[in-house]
Formats: structure tokens, sequence, C-alpha cells
């Protein structure tokens, strides 16, 4: 470390690239500059990096695992150095990634969690802005929403592709790897003649575990190998395409991982809860031109943060320790995790591997023997000391300020990926409970929260009440048991959740939006109308569609109209918005224009790579109502249908269909339409639609 900085300050200004973090740490260097070469090894040479999302390193042939064939990496490992004890600074795709690009620790750079903090790329130059200074072409392509390039971390790519559709269902907040490759190969085409700087981000094998064919079934009993091995095909391919591109014997190629994942080990199903070996460890493999050092290994630790000024050093020279220094020594690797702390209120961990010893610093802390002991079953803190590697966690171990508010949707796909949704208010003090102590808690809430994501929240709430039970603190249950309860037409228990989410979380403006929109269903349009309004000075996507859809419903048709267009020009791509201006169309009595709306909602979803069906969830509705009113009842009947076969519990399809079949003389169909609605909806959805259907027969003809 630098004399005058002290890490617990928080970031210092600029210079972190170059200065990596680990440099504190070093005892063998009188100088940065004694500690690497100022000359560059290959002067602007190609740099790919691939990161594999949520890969240990142990589940890979290369590193000694025998249950799953990956050919690509077999081939890289046997051409690169493979390094035997890579470490990440958190067990956290975005805060990984920042340490990736910018060679600092979380503390340092400032990102601590998935959500609620950004990379500020003036205080932490990225390793792509540097690149990009020098001539470099930049590209990145990534696989999911995590790495949205609003978060910072596109800072310096010319091109940074995260087209991650807007769903709420797992797979719907990422891409299939094979998609993102073939929008990286479109862009190396573009390249030729430049040195380029490409990155290319794979989500597979991150939960859920769903690999395609062959691999589904060929790793049917082990699904998580069967990504891993989806995972390998993929860069095999984008191997292929550096070499199509002829760039691949000149290039320098470096493929890692983000992290690593629990797999039910110490009781952590996924990972960021905690910081054993089994999520810090990870594959890294760097092919240098022409192969040079291939097949060799590297056994002195080495941390993420270390990549960036390494590769930096590798084709523009400079001063620094770099992973290509055969020669340097060894020393500990930080790594933490704020995510207990960040969304349960419990304490947050630091750690310090040195190669052979794993120090947890934690209430209770934990030290292992890596050698002896690979699977940390066997803590020796009560016997032994930590002695400087407990020093060398906890004086770099900085408690996160907390996160800034994130806006719904951002909120609902992290909680589509198994990520908790919003965050409670971080534990304070250091009296704060043991993750290890709490484990069986964080795996049910988020049980709860993707079960809920998947479309069964009678099974969310199953799960979410006795975790709330026993931790009433935790704002993202409550809102996720808010969510499940309004789905099942339990608006009074729905309230509740949502009281006990805003109350919680001292009036998150997102769950205040939440709240608003189960006001919207309960018929208070009041209370829907103050909430929004919350979310609508703290200038929430989506808030000035929920007052919209209250001045709608209300009958304020002008209001709405005004409210709708506004709605619509704050997020042009998203289609909800413009499929309540249709809505609204029709109350304007203009059906004509409301149906053309739809059409080219429809249009530009079809035209779209990546299709969530969740994003049309009202357009067919809107478009047999409009149909209706234009006096084409065969096609609004067929509309009507065509929505139901999309969202079978759309309550209003099943209304407007019974009425038309009633009105074109089929009331035979019409009471089955009603019985098949009562089948698929809560009981109180149910009754509401049935009423409203009884009022729509009665009215003058």
């Amino acid at each position: 470390m630098d004399e005058g900085h002290d890490e617990r300050r928080g970031p210092p200004e600029a210079g972190l690239l170059l200065r990596p973090s680990l440099v504190a740490a070093l005892a063998g260097c009188a100088t940065l500059l004694s500690c690497g070469s100022p000359a560059p090894g290959w002067p602007d040479a190609p740099i790919v990096v691939v990161s594999i999302d949520t890969l240990r390193s142990d589940r890979l042939p290369s590193y000694g695992y025998g249950g799953v064939a990956t050919p690509a990496l077999d081939a890289l490992a046997r051409g690169s150095i493979r390094f035997e004890r890579a470490y990440t600074h958190a067990p956290l795709t975005l805060p990984a990634h920042a340490s990736l690009f910018t060679g600092a620790l979380p503390a340092e750079h400032g990102v601590r969690d998935n959500l609620g903090y950004a990379l500020d790329p003036k205080k932490t130059p990225t390793l792509a802005r540097r690149l990009q200074e020098r001539g470099y072409a930049t590209g990145a392509f990534v696989s999911s929403f995590v790495l949205r390039g609003a978060s910072g971390i596109a800072d310096g790519f010319d091109v940074y592709d995260d087209a991650i559709e807007a769903g709420t269902n797992p797979g719907e907040s990422q891409r299939s790897g094979f998609e993102t490759l073939r929008q990286a190969d479109r862009w190396l085409a573009t390249v030729k003649g430049r040195p380029f700087f490409l990155f290319v981000h794979l989500y597979e094998p991150h939960a859920p575990y769903a690999p395609p064919d062959p691999f589904r079934e060929r790793y049917a009993a082990h699904p998580y190998d069967g990504e891993v091995a989806t995972a390998d095909a993929i860069v095999g391919g984008l191997f292929d395409a550096l070499r199509r591109e002829g760039a691949w014997d000149r290039a320098i190629v470096v493929v890692l991982s983000d992290h690593g994942e629990g797999l039910g080990e110490h009781g952590e199903d996924e990972h960021g809860l905690f910081v054993y070996r089994t999520t810090l460890q990870v594959p890294l493999f760097v092919k240098l031109p022409a192969g040079e050092r291939g097949g060799t290994t590297d056994a002195v630790p080495a941390g993420l943060a270390e990549i960036a000024p390494t590769l930096l050093a590798a084709v523009a020279g400079g001063e620094g320790r770099t992973l290509l220094d055969p020669g340097r020594p060894a020393v500990p690797v930080f790594s933490e995790t704020a995510y207990p702390r960040l969304h349960f209120g419990w304490s947050d961990l630091a750690s310090a591997i040195d190669g052979r010893r794993h120090w947890i610093e934690a209430p209770r802390p934990e030290l292992y023997d890596l050698e002896a002991d690979p699977g940390e079953s066997n803590d020796l803190a009560a016997r032994e000391s930590g002695g400087t590697l407990a020093s060398f966690a906890r004086e770099r171990r900085v408690v996160p300020e907390p996160p800034s508010p994130l806006d719904a949707e951002a909120r609902a796909k992290l909680a589509s990926l198994g990520y908790l949704g919003g965050a409670s208010a971080p534990g304070e003090g250091d009296d704060l409970p043991d993750p290890k102590d709490r484990v069986a808690d964080a795996n049910a809430l988020r049980l709860g929260m993707r079960t809920l994501a998947e479309g069964d929240p009678a099974g969310a709430a199953k799960v979410l009440e006795p975790v709330l039970a026993r931790n009433p603190r935790l704002t993202d249950g409550w809102e996720s048991l808010a969510r499940a309860r309004d789905a099942l037409g339990d608006v009074e228990g729905a309230v509740e959740a949502w009281d006990r989410a805003l109350s919680g979380s001292g009036g998150d403006p997102v769950f205040a939006l939440g709240a608003a929109t189960t006001m919207l269903r309960a018929g208070k349009l009041a209370e829907a109308e103050a909430l929004a309004r919350v979310a609508v000075d703290a200038k929430l996507a989506g808030a000035t569609e929920v007052l919209a859809r209250a001045a709608l419903l209300g009958g304020n048709v002008a209001e709405a109209e005004r409210l709708a267009q506004a709605a619509v020009a704050e997020q042009p791509d998203r289609f909800p918005p413009r499929i309540l201006y249709a809505q609204v169309l029709l109350a304007r009595h203009r059906p004509k224009e409301a149906l053309e709306e739809i059409t080219r909602i429809v249009a530009a979803f079809r035209a779209r790579t990546q299709q969530d069906p969740s994003l049309l969830r009202g357009a067919a509705l809107v478009r047999g109502r409009a149909l209706a009113a234009l006096g084409d009842p065969q096609n609004a009947i067929a509309a009507y249908r065509a929505e139901i076969g999309m969202f079978p519990d759309q309550a209003a399809a099943y209304g407007d269909l019974a009425v038309m079949l009633a009105m074109a003389g089929d009331p035979q169909a019409a009471r089955a339409t009603i019985a098949r609605l009562q089948e698929v909806v809560p009981r109180p959805v149910f009754e509401a639609e049935v009423r409203r259907v009884q009022a729509m027969l009665q009215r003058p003809r």
C-alpha cells in the first residue's frame, strides 16, 4: 500500500489500474518497478478476455475433475499458462468484474454488490479505457443483466452489447452464450487490421442449470456439469472465430471465471453468502502470442485484480507486479462479501488466502489448511492463531456504504436470476449474526423468490412466510411475499406485506411503486396515486405508467392519455407503456388507432432477437377489444383466445371472451369459459371478474 493511503477511507482518485490493490501486501519488492518489466512483451497484441460465470476450477478436467468433457478448455490448458490458485475478490458477478477491469478491490472501486452500486470510471480507470486511448478497438458482449452497461462497467468500450430482454422469468434476464458468441463474431469481422480488445461474458453455468441438448441429456444427473460443457462448446466456437480471422496466434487470450458455486457445500447452494474456497477459487488460463510458455503451470496465488495491469503491461509496458513475472513473490489474496450484510442484516465476511492457509474473518473466525483439507471441513481457528493472515484480512475489510435505490425492473431481473431483488436496511454495528448460522434461511429466501419468478405464487408464499417469521427485517422477502399474495388475489395480505417492506426499508420508493400496483388492483385509486408519486419523485422507471393506469381506472381519460404518452416517452423501448397507451386510445373511442398501435408493438416484438412473451401481456386483449369495437366479433374472439393461450391467468380475457360468446348466441361456450376461469385464478379474482361480466351483459345493446 502507498504510505499515505488508508484503504478504509474509500477509493483514491486515480491510478488503481497501474497500482494493483495487492501491491499493498508485497514484502519482497522494494519498489513497484522492481517487481515488473517496464517494456511491453507484445506491443499492441490483440487481447481477448472470456469470463465464464460461476465456474468452479475444480469442476474442470484441467484442474483434476473427471465428470465432464471440456475439449476446448483442455486444448487451451495445453497451450497456455494455467494458474493453479486463482481467486476472485468477491463471489458476486458485478464486483468481481469491476475488480477484473480496474485492478482494484471492491472497497477501492466501490462496487460492493450486484445492485445499488456503480463503477465510477473517473476514480477507477478501466482496462478498456486505457486500451481505447492506445487506439484499440474495444468490444464487449455480455450474457446477463447483472453486467448491464448502466453499472459503469461499460466504460471504455466502443461497443457494449448487453441486449438482455426485460423479462421476469429466470431465463429472460440472461441470454444464451451462443447468441452472445454470434454478436461477438460479427464484431470481430469489423476490426481487421486494428489492435482490439474483446471481452466475452458467458452466463453458463450460472443457476438455473438448464443446458441445451445434447448436454441436457448427456448430463441429466448433473445439470451444472452440462452447463460447463455448454460453456466449453461456446468457448470453442470463439476460438475458431479468432483462428478464422487470423488473430489466434498473435493474441493474448485470457479465460477465467468471476467466482465459483457452492453446490451445497457448507450449506450454500449457489454463491454470494460465504467466502469459502468453493466460491472464491476460479480457473485462470493465459495464452500468450505464438503459444509462449504454453503448457506451464503457475502455483503462486493470483487475484483477478492482477489481470488488468498484467495485460496493460504486456502490450503497452508499465511498472508494477504482473502475473507474467515468473519470480513474483507469493502474497495473500483478499476477498470479501458484503451480500449478507446488505441483504439480511447479518455480518459481512472477509477472507485472506496465502496459498496454503485460508483465514475467514467472521463473527466466529475460521482457519483452514487448504493442502490438507481442500474441502475446508476442519476449522483450525480454535487451536491456531491466524497471525499475519488474519491481520491482512482485518486491515482490508471495509464496511460497505448503503446501496443506492434500484428501479423496479432492474430489481425484478436480478430476483429472477436468484439474487435478492432489493436490500434490507444494512446491518449496523459489530454484533451481527454469523451467516453460517443462518444459511438455511438464506437458501429458503432465494427459493421463495425463484419460485415466484417461475410463476408459482402459492408455493412462494408457503416458503417465504416461515422465513419472514424468523427474520422480520428481510425487506426482500416482504416484497416477494407481497407480490405472491397479490398474484393470489389476497389484496389485504399483500398490503400488509408491502407495509412491512416499506417500514423496514425506510420508505423505499420501489416498494412504494409495488404497493401502488396492488392498490390499483384493489380499486384504491387515491392510495395508489399517492404511493406512485413517491416513486415519481424518486424518478423510478414505471412510476408514470402506474399514475396513468390510476387515471384511466378513475375515468380521467384525458389525464390518462397525457401520462401514458409521458410513460412511453420515458421508456420508448418497453412494451407495457405502449400497450397501456393503446388501452387509453380505446377509452378515447379510437379503436382503429389502438389496433394500429398493437400491430406496431407485435411487429417490434417479433423483430427482437430474444423474445420474452411476458412483455406482451395485455396486447392481444387490447386487440380483441379494438376488433370488437370495430364490429369484427370473430377476430375479437380469436384475439381473446390468443391472450388466454399466452397468459392463462389473464382474467379479463376470459370475461371479455365469455361476453362475446354469449352475444354471438353461444351461451354454452360462454359458461365453459367462465368455468375455466374459475379453475385458473384465485377465488377473489374470479368473483370480481364474474361481477364485471354480469354488468357488461346487463348493459343496453
